[in-house]
């Protein structure tokens, strides 16, 4: 499988190229030359297959022959080791729950695969290799989690001061070894930004090996692929034309489900469900794309002015807008509406939303018809937010197991502000 940028059709790398390098140097994201269309049998028979037999047929294509069959299905056991189950949420409305993982966030299904496979990619280089990540929720304890103490790499995770909730920020920033938090003097925009702008610097890449870990790596990307194929697997009624609503910050959950799309899932179509950074909404209305400064929610993983994945979506369209809406909704919900919608479904169903799964929620509620079977995704476990949770269902959230070795312990962090050479004087100085 050979892999381009999205700023040239001409780059042609391996995947092995592609991952190591994370961004191409043309500030443009890898993708495959070709998404491959699984066969009929394989969709008709996903009901019988586990997650990880699923993982194998879907991830095959993008990184055999340079990893070996034994070595991908290592990787898989390794990565997809915790349950990613669809539960019913009302009649026509179910949810699959990606917060299962060690960090509780739907992020370690890409990191913890990610980690895996960089570490078997690098393992020939004769240099620390440093991790680059931009997080303004759950990325970061995913990455810093699914890397710590692996040999030779460091990591380093950027956050936006005062933008995440403490116990997210508690899952990177009291590891220490070789995870490094930066608390930005900023917002998630400018930690992405900070984030490119140091894969483009030419002395910084002389002096330092570097690549990243946010979803514009492809192996970040690519196995999120997976869960959608997992999610139908586990729909009993498969008749109805099945709606998918995807909470949407920097846009890769969403262009990993049009992925699975484009591979031969049955998906009837998709609702990028955003807090109030519309930027693709707004796009899918008026056809103008006008990235602009993140403005601070309460589902503040989408809290991203300017989505790096959605060049990917208009590449795998072809810029045409009106192809892309015949796949896309966008749909809006702000702060008030999240509150709202969590204690509206608490006191009905007794199901607790995160906010950002109530973004999927309710924007799926407004749109989807009586013919459609819908399905959101919840990308964090509700124990995260407590303060907005709790307040609405008038309870505690219980913590589960995994959240808890993080809070006794004390926060390790480096302050920097948001200019860039800052940020390249204390990596040279690493």
């Amino acid at each position: 499988m050979i892999f381009y940028s999205t700023n040239s059709r001409d780059s042609e790398l391996d995947i092995k190229e592609a991952v190591i390098k994370g961004l191409s140097s043309d500030k443009g994201l890898f993708m495959p030359e070709t998404i491959p269309v699984l066969t009929q049998y394989f969709i008709n028979n996903l009901s019988n297959l586990s997650l990880q037999e699923i993982a194998m047929e879907v991830l095959k294509p993008y990184f055999t022959p340079v990893l070996s069959d034994d070595k991908l299905k290592d990787i898989i056991s390794e990565a997809f080791n915790f349950d990613i189950p669809l539960r019913g949420v009302n009649d026509n409305i179910s949810v699959l729950e990606l917060f299962h993982g060690p960090t509780s966030a739907f992020k370690d299904v890409g990191a913890r695969f990610l980690a895996r496979v960089l570490s078997t990619f690098v393992k020939d280089i004769e240099q620390d290799v440093y991790v680059l990540a931009a997080t303004s929720g759950d990325t970061g304890g995913a990455v810093a989690n699914g890397f710590i103490n692996v040999p030779g790499i460091k990591v380093l995770i950027l956050y936006p001061r005062g933008m995440v909730s403490d116990r997210q920020e508690r899952q990177f920033t009291t590891l220490g070894r070789n995870i490094t938090a930066l608390e930005v003097d900023g917002n998630f925009d400018d930690c992405q930004r900070l984030v490119k702008s140091a894969f483009l610097d030419d002395e910084l890449n002389k002096k330092r090996f570097l690549t990243s870990a946010n979803s514009i790596n492809i192996a970040r990307l690519l196995p999120q692929v997976v869960y959608y194929f997992y999610a139908w697997a586990q729909i009993k009624d498969k008749s109805a034309d099945i709606l998918f609503s995807v909470p949407s910050g920097n846009f890769g959950n969403l262009t990993a489900g049009l992925i699975s799309q484009k591979m031969g899932l049955p998906i009837k179509r998709f609702i990028a469900a955003t807090n109030i950074n519309d930027v693709v909404p707004e796009y899918l209305n008026s056809g103008e794309y006008n990235p602009k400064a993140s403005v601070q929610t309460i589902a503040n993983a989408m809290d991203v002015g300017e989505p790096s994945n959605f060049v990917r979506i208009l590449d795998m369209f072809d810029k045409d807008i009106e192809t892309i809406k015949e796949s896309i909704s966008g749909f809006v919900v702000d702060d008030d509406r999240i509150k709202k919608t969590i204690k509206e479904v608490y006191k009905q169903s007794g199901y607790i939303l995160d906010p950002h799964g109530a973004c999927g929620y309710t924007a799926l509620k407004e749109i989807i018809s009586e013919s459609e079977q819908g399905l959101f995704l919840a990308t964090a476990h509700p124990a995260k937010f407590p303060e907005v949770v709790e307040e609405q269902i008038e309870k505690e959230v219980l913590m589960p197991v995994a959240m808890e070795k993080f809070m006794t312990k004390s926060k390790i962090k480096i302050e920097i502000d948001s200019t860039f050479n800052e940020f390249k004087k204390m990596l040279l100085q690493m």
